[in-house]
């Protein structure tokens, strides 16, 4: 078993809390670590919160979670707080994935993201292609990875963008040609052999664990993991375990061991740290947590109507069918059918607003006519369920071969505040045009959450049209003051919202009503299965 060096900090409970005093190091490693830090302490031993059931529901297709990502923003609707990064370093085969893995489950919240180092080695020429056949290239020198590339990635999805991962492929060498897209990370544990080996990285972890296991244990691992997952022959893995591995370790790896604030001995079975880690990121998650809802309802008041709003001219036909959708005792199947007259006049409105040029064609009868025609890549629309839902056949009928794209966003009943469970967007959307649906829009909150997320997948604000059947005039405000280029379209605006966050006078709730779903007679929103926010 090796042994830790003599570091100031104590042993805690199953784990190293380390206050290096400045020793060890290496000459290889001058290039790439900063200096170290002397502000650290020794933490103390906590218990775990993790629950029996994991808070996320798995289909054959995707991962739906049950419970959802709080903002991640303020009332500007600008980031006020990043994703808490955790660095896991540790020697090949040490453990790293199994100890992430293990505070994943532990943590028991949603929207955790594992970011593996692996998927950023650099791509490698024919030259180097040809040595790694034979064993024979260096894939454990800092050297063989992108850092530039994983900075900026982390970097991205620290601060809540979206961004797209390389898949590598181990029997090839190479990138696969699709990358994959991760978004929405309220944690994220990054873990690599070389986690700390550069001084832009490190700036990034908010916390750094080293993971430490027996030399032999990880030799016997790496064995198994190279011939059975990556087709390698026993005496290739020696010769390069021997050749390259094991230096690498004692040169760059085993050094940074200094820079960790927590070191784990005996990796995935050390329950003692992973409970000590998840207490830790538990206490720094409840620090970081937003009451946006609140803030906005308190907000803009008596301000003028911003001038990106659009309502819908107040004719006889558009009042009339407000009057039906409105009343109480309307049935449910004339309160679709005037619903669905109000959403085809909606849309068409809001594609007015998007940008267009001239374009001359020849009629039939052979004579020039100067017209319109779409300037942009694309129009992509966007609804908020479970709502928002009901306006796409309306775009479908008015923009052909249209995309489309979905946002579940839901009230948690403990906070009032939108919660994010699940998304589907587009490919490219960052290029489109998009059109964000929602039937109703009361505080704003949930609208504000859905143009957050399409900004975070980089689209331009000013290309986002957002389009209600009814809005508050709270809403109005809190949307426009957060995102002013953001163009909004309603057939009707209401003053008032209640205590309960209600439009008063109002239209009920637009996903009882329309889906035959009726609420209770003490309905809130914030017990819908969608709430009209």
């Amino acid at each position: 078993m090796n042994t830790l060096p003599a570091y100031s900090g104590a042993r805690i409970s199953g784990c190293w809390s380390l206050r290096p005093d400045g020793g060890g190091g290496s000459e290889g490693l001058d290039r790439l670590l900063p200096a170290v830090s002397t502000g650290l302490s020794p933490r103390k031993r906590t218990t775990s919160q993790c629950k029996s059931e994991p808070p996320l529901l798995r289909t054959s297709k995707r991962t739906i979670y049950t419970a959802g990502r709080p903002p991640w923003y303020n009332e500007h609707g600008t980031q006020s707080k990043e994703a808490f990064v955790i660095g896991l370093c540790g020697g090949s085969a040490s453990g790293k994935t199994t100890v992430a893995r293990k505070i994943i489950e532990a943590l028991d919240v949603p929207w955790v993201v594992l970011l593996s180092m692996d998927s950023f080695y650099k791509v490698l020429s024919a030259e180097q292609q040809v040595l790694a056949a034979s064993n024979d290239f260096n894939f454990d020198h800092p050297d063989a990875f992108d850092f530039s590339l994983l900075v900026h990635t982390l970097r991205k999805l620290k601060q809540g963008k979206s961004v797209k991962i390389p898949v590598y492929d181990f029997t090839t060498h190479g990138r696969q040609k699709e990358w994959k897209t991760v978004y929405g990370a309220s944690v994220i544990i990054f873990e690599g052999i070389m986690s700390f080996a550069d001084k832009e990285l490190l700036k990034l972890l908010d916390m750094k664990i080293f993971v430490d296991t027996d030399s032999d244990i990880r030799l016997v691992r790496r064995l198994r993991r190279d011939i059975t997952e990556r087709g390698r022959d026993i005496d290739g893995v020696i010769k390069q375990y021997n050749k390259y591995v094991k230096p690498a370790f004692e040169q760059y790896i085993e050094p940074t061991m200094r820079l960790a604030d927590i070191v784990v001995p005996r990796g995935g079975g050390n329950m003692v740290a992973i409970d000590l880690i998840v207490q830790h990121v538990h206490s720094q998650l409840e620090e970081r947590e937003l009451s946006v809802r609140a803030a906005l309802a308190s907000a803009h008041q008596a301000q003028p109507l911003p001038q990106t709003l659009s309502v819908l001219e107040s004719t006889p036909q558009v009042r009339g069918m407000h009057t039906i959708i409105r009343n109480k005792e309307t049935s449910r199947d004339e309160f679709i059918f005037y619903s669905k007259r109000l959403m085809r006049l909606l849309i068409e409105r809001a594609l007015s607003f998007l940008p267009s040029q001239v374009h001359t064609v020849q009629t039939p009868q052979g004579q020039d006519y100067e017209g319109r025609t779409f300037h942009g890549k694309r129009i992509t629309g966007v609804s908020i369920l479970r709502a928002g839902e009901t306006m796409e056949p309306a775009l479908r009928a008015v923009c052909k071969d249209v995309r489309i794209g979905k946002i579940l966003i839901q009230t948690n009943q403990d906070t009032g505040e939108p919660e994010l469970h699940y998304l589907r967007l587009p490919r490219d959307i960052s290029e489109d045009h998009v059109v964000l649906m929602d039937c109703t829009v009361s505080t704003g909150a949930a609208a504000m959450m859905a143009v957050r997320v399409l900004l975070d997948h980089d689209v331009q604000e000013d290309k986002i049209l957002l389009v209600s059947l009814l809005m508050a005039e709270m809403g109005v405000h809190s949307v426009a003051y957060a995102f002013p280029q953001v163009q909004i379209i309603t057939t009707a605006v209401d003053k008032k919202v209640n205590d309960l966050f209600h439009i008063i006078p109002g239209i009920g709730n637009f996903g009882d009503r329309y889906f035959g779903t009726d609420a209770p007679p003490d309905w809130s929103d914030e017990e819908m299965d969608e709430p009209s926010y």
